[in-house]
């Protein structure tokens, strides 16, 4: 008896995602990477926490293709993008990320939607909640760059930006406090 409760489109949308999500971790690592590479360690560590957050997310998509019975299709990522030019681009780059991310989920709902595949609608409206949180994460940081000064940004101004996003409270754990052992 077949137990599969996805559609190939279904599946095909959510694999996609899985890819996105897991190709969003690594743009967080990647441009975490390069923070910390110019010295902003706390930036670097709070990309880094949201990497973790992005790969949580693709182990929730790849759960609920396994509980509905589809099959979970791992595929290759893209290398991560040149490095930004700056804080502000890497912010600005992000931003976009994150409005392209959102694009994909809207298309996961509106084929659900489609398909009359409630489970998956209900399923898909955690990201669209996520996502409105993921944007304005962006953009808070491109605010508080902005009040920092900017591209014209002071040193002590960025020093300041880059110890408090350091001390954010996250559901995820510093990079630098995590150790194997803790898995």
């Amino acid at each position: 008896m077949d137990t599969k409760q996805l559609s190939p489109k279904i599946e095909k949308i959510l694999n996609r995602q899985v890819t996105n999500e897991a190709g969003a971790a690594q743009i967080y690592l990647s441009f975490g990477a390069w923070a910390d590479d110019l010295g902003y360690s706390g930036i670097s560590n709070y990309l880094f926490r949201h990497s973790t957050e992005e790969r949580d997310h693709m182990m929730k998509i790849m759960e609920y293709i396994m509980q509905r019975g589809g099959k979970v299709k791992i595929e290759a990522l893209e290398k991560p993008k040149k490095d930004p030019d700056s804080l502000h681009d890497c912010f600005v780059k992000l931003f976009q990320h994150e409005i392209d991310n959102t694009k994909a989920i809207y298309d996961i709902v509106n084929l659900a939607m489609e398909e009359k595949d409630w489970a998956t609608w209900n399923f898909a409206q955690w990201f669209v909640k996520e996502q409105i949180e993921e944007e304005t994460m962006v953009m808070d940081l491109l605010d508080q760059l902005k009040v920092a000064g900017g591209e014209n940004a002071s040193t002590e101004s960025l020093y300041e930006l880059d110890r408090d996003l350091g001390n954010e409270d996250d559901e995820a754990d510093l990079a630098r406090d995590a150790t194997m052992e803790d898995q």
